[in-house]
């Protein structure tokens, strides 16, 4: 089964720095989009950053700058680099792998267009808090 595991989440304080980690295990080909989404409480996820098998990224506009995405390829290991961070960057942050449709291209612009229930696995999510 494949499993997905955040890790690196904590308590930051404004304009620090924090990188949280996507592990997964039971892959046995490599994802076509993987990416961050973020849930603040009373609010639904939202995507945070993407990335697609040939590196396409997106980020969306408030974390433009800030936040870095990577995946590490022969390990279908997920990065998610913050800095500068913002009390508003406050929630928990889930990782997501392989999306339920399918597209020959897998393009960045496509990955970037799912939800978050589009994805087939998606992690239990590791906390992240900015204090001011």
């Amino acid at each position: 089964d494949v499993q997905l595991v955040e890790s690196g989440g904590g308590l930051v304080q404004v304009g620090g720095s924090l990188r949280v980690s996507c592990a997964t295990s039971g892959f046995t080909y490599t994802p076509c989009c993987m990416g961050w989404y973020r849930q603040a409480p009373g609010r639904d996820h939202e995507l945070v950053s993407s990335i697609s098998g040939a590196g396409g990224a997106f980020y969306r506009d408030s974390v433009s700058g800030r936040f870095t995405i990577s995946r590490d390829g022969a390990k279908n290991t997920l990065y998610l680099q913050m800095n500068s961070l913002k009390p508003e960057d406050t929630a928990v942050y889930y990782c997501a792998a392989d999306p339920t449709a399918k597209n020959d291209y897998c393009s960045g612009s496509w990955c970037s267009s799912l939800q978050f229930s589009n994805y087939k696995y998606r992690g239990q999510g590791t906390q992240v808090t900015v204090s001011s």
